[in-house]
């Protein structure tokens, strides 16, 4: 049976309204939504995604009042950062409200909350009135989701509905910020950078978080393709390429424009544009573009400088360390 797609916001309401599971655009990447109303379809999220328990969910609401609504000892800074980046690409992880199911944080006494960028996502999210804990909308792990074909492809019959917004704008996922201790800690890099955040708080955050998984896409391995990724940079491309081609293996190279292979036998896929921006657009379905032309090995060339090129660069080093299959 094949999953019915949709444009239609209010249908996809209806669906989790009633306890379903709904695949839904946002600026970022698709996702994977339950109502937090209904546990048991939080706890579907999970068993789709083939994701641990332990690792807490995101809540998407439509405007800042989940900040009320699902949190509690709300940090100063964190109403700051709202009205400065939502709606838009950044999670807050805050000390958590009792109404959030435990199902939803692993556990933990704090929650992510976001505003999603998207109008067919807010929509959604008006006219449920109530938060959606979701998760990236593709099997655990793997590289996420840009378009509803991808989540069709990754997740096929076992969603309810998928609410299709066309590609999504970013293209990687949220950053998420920890404000429920001081200092402020980056969780997980992505569409806000470290510099923005710092102009509005006014002082700087700490970059890398270290430890347990604490939030979504923690992992050393994550993000991954089939095929393995091998992340290297302009000046080792060439030494690169000729260990690909000792090797026999059918390769493709992800960079951008002007980086040429200087070998016809690599396929060379380029974002759309060469700004860091471009690439975080276009990373994820490169990747999967890779794969299904049949590359055995991918070979990527990140943006450098700051912004959202760190954020490209922490998604293919976790990429990059995934185990295959075969090395299970």
């Amino acid at each position: 049976m094949t999953t019915p797609v949709t444009h239609d916001p209010l249908e996809a309401a209806r669906v989790l309204a009633a306890g379903g599971v709904v695949a839904f655009p946002t600026e970022t990447v698709y996702g994977l939504g339950a109502s937090l109303e209904h546990p048991t379809a939080v706890r579907r999220v999970f068993a789709i995604k083939g994701r641990p328990s332990g690792h807490p969910l995101i809540v998407h609401g439509a405007d800042d009042a989940i900040l009320d609504r699902y949190a509690t000892s709300l940090p100063p800074e964190a109403r700051a950062l709202a009205i400065a980046f939502w709606p838009g690409p950044l999670t807050l992880v805050v000390p958590r409200a009792t109404r959030v199911p435990d199902t939803v944080t692993g556990g933990r006494n704090t929650v992510g909350l976001r505003v999603p960028d998207q109008p067919l996502a807010r929509a959604m999210l008006r006219a449920l009135g109530s938060g959606v804990a979701a998760p990236s909308a593709n099997l655990f792990g793997r590289t996420s989701p840009t378009t509803a074909r991808h989540v069709m492809a990754d997740l096929g019959e076992h969603v309810d509905l998928i609410l299709d917004g066309g590609p999504c704008a970013v293209g990687l996922e949220s950053t998420i910020l920890d404000l429920s201790e001081a200092p402020a800690t980056i969780l997980r890099s992505g569409g806000i950078s470290a510099e923005a955040i710092e102009r509005v708080l006014g002082r700087p955050v700490i970059r890398t978080a270290s430890g347990p998984a604490r939030a979504p896409g923690m992992l050393a391995a994550h993000y991954a393709p089939r095929a393995p990724v091998i992340v290297t940079t302009r000046s080792e491309l060439v030494n690169a390429l000729a260990g690909m081609r000792a090797s026999g293996q059918p390769t493709a190279l992800i960079a951008a424009s002007d980086v040429a292979p200087g070998d016809p036998s690599v396929t060379v896929l380029h974002p759309s544009g060469d700004r860091p921006e471009d690439f975080a657009h276009d990373l994820y379905r490169l990747l999967r573009e890779a794969d299904a032309g049949g590359a055995t090995a991918i070979l990527v060339v990140p943006p450098e400088g700051e912004g959202i090129a760190v954020a490209v660069r922490d998604r293919l080093a976790r990429a990059a360390s995934a185990a295959r299959p075969d090395d299970r």
